[in-house]
């Protein structure tokens, strides 16, 4: 799916207007139901092949964040043969008591996966569990950038936001690379 058609099809699926609050507490006219693109293995597949360019070349580990990242940093992994780890919102209390899932990532670089980033708490959220487990967090990738100062805030956590699409791009189709 080339991606200007992988843009009509995330907007046509996924966004969704009524009234709803986000993860910030935010209220929004407008909502990106991960949901349903993360549900439909074609769109997922789809979503993933665009994505998976984008992964730096000096990754070593894939962490997505519970629950929206955690398909698509599985399947993602699966693409490019890095291995995946999962951040839990906390620590869960029982069995192994982790807060990151998979194995350890002390000393590896940890290439953070989301899907819809708006003021960017999940993935800082994500980021500091991450560092204090000893793993170095410079980079995150997302499908959609609501652009709502989640990247600048990320930013001020010394991580980089790397969006699929911004919402600008989904909105406004005619702004997206290869689009007719």
């Amino acid at each position: 799916m080339d991606r200007a058609t992988l843009a009509q099809t995330l907007l046509a699926r996924a966004h969704l207007r009524g009234t709803f609050r986000l993860r910030s507490g935010t209220e929004s006219t407008e909502y990106f139901d991960k949901y349903r693109f993360e549900a439909d293995p074609q769109l997922l597949r789809a979503v993933t092949d665009a994505l998976a360019p984008l992964v730096p070349s000096s990754v070593e580990l894939l962490a997505g964040s519970e629950l929206g990242g955690v398909p698509i940093t599985t399947l993602l992994a699966q693409q490019t043969d890095h291995s995946a780890r999962f951040v839990r919102k906390e620590a869960k209390p029982y069995g192994t008591a982790a807060q990151v899932e998979g194995g350890p990532v002390a000393r590896c670089r940890v290439l953070i996966v989301e899907d819809v980033v708006t003021s960017g708490g999940a993935v800082i959220d994500a980021a500091r569990a991450l560092r204090t487990l000893g793993a170095e967090v410079t980079d995150a990738l997302c499908v959609i950038d609501r652009e709502a100062g989640g990247a600048s805030a990320l930013a001020a956590e010394g991580v980089r936001l790397w969006p699929l699409f911004t919402y600008r791009e989904l909105i406004d189709g005619s702004r997206v690379a290869g689009a007719v």
